[in-house]
């Protein structure tokens, strides 16, 4: 199957269904991406997923894509609001030469597609050439070239200095899950910086112990173990925790 979950799996199923349906003679394909393509997908991961076309979804295809996505967060079941994803054409999907084209684009929870590169990045790239899961549709490697690892780790080295400043448009600052994705986020962009590869949020922490300074593996520790806990809008920090999780990004920053 697709991912450990049945019922996640049964809605990619019908996801699959329902946009080549909508989409036509120009769909191609489904794929996975993210978390669960690098085999880390747990219960507190939502599910990334790529459908390529052979033109940007406009028209008839766009409304009926956009209805679908309204609909399938009001269904029942915890999976329905933790689906994200895009749909891109695949001229620009092929290689790093399309970055910068805006992709058809919903955000986990949200009833609103919008036009955004959240998945138009060298990163996703490497995931969906390297580990991707294919529901539907040809090989992934007929679809998207290699991304030159130098690209890797010129785009997370101009990302660095903006990680937390990033964060902070979106996330509650006061929130414990906010601190732990704050640590996860840099480890994760080091190891990219360092191998010109991607890795899940617990494997770039787990390589962080090994490869960053020892003051900092308290942190990294807590950081993992705190990883089951999941989101909840109640929970704040551990006392010092998020002060420690700034100081990080500071050291971060500067290696």
């Amino acid at each position: 199957m697709f991912t450990p979950f049945s019922d996640l799996n049964a809605l990619l199923a019908d996801l699959v269904s329902s946009v080549r349906e909508i989409l036509g003679p120009t769909y191609v394909g489904t794929y996975v991406q993210g978390s669960f393509a690098l085999g880390a997908g747990d219960i507190h991961s939502d599910c990334d997923f790529i459908v390529a076309c052979t033109e940007l979804p406009s028209g008839d295809r766009e409304a009926g894509l956009r209805a679908l996505h309204a609909e399938i967060p009001t269904r029942p079941g915890h999976w329905s609001t933790e689906i994200e994803g895009s749909y891109a054409d695949v001229e620009s999907l092929r290689s790093v030469a399309g970055l910068g084209v805006p992709w058809l684009f919903n955000d986990h929870g949200s009833r609103t597609l919008v036009w955004d590169l959240h998945c138009n990045s060298p990163h996703a790239r490497w995931i969906l050439r390297n580990h991707g899961i294919v529901l539907d549709g040809p090989p992934i490697t007929s679809l998207v070239d290699e991304v030159p690892a130098d690209v890797l780790r010129s785009s997370m080295r101009a990302e660095l200095p903006h990680v937390l400043e990033g964060i902070r448009t979106w996330a509650p600052m006061g929130n414990a899950w906010t601190q732990r994705y704050i640590v996860a986020a840099y480890c994760r962009t080091l190891y990219t910086i360092h191998t010109g590869e991607v890795e899940s949020k617990r494997g770039a922490l787990l390589w962080a112990l090994k490869m960053l300074d020892q003051r900092w593996h308290p942190l990294i520790e807590q950081v993992i173990e705190d990883r089951d806990l999941g989101w909840d809008a109640d929970a704040v920090p551990r006392p010092g925790s998020m002060e420690q999780a700034f100081a990080f990004a500071a050291y971060c920053e500067l290696l």
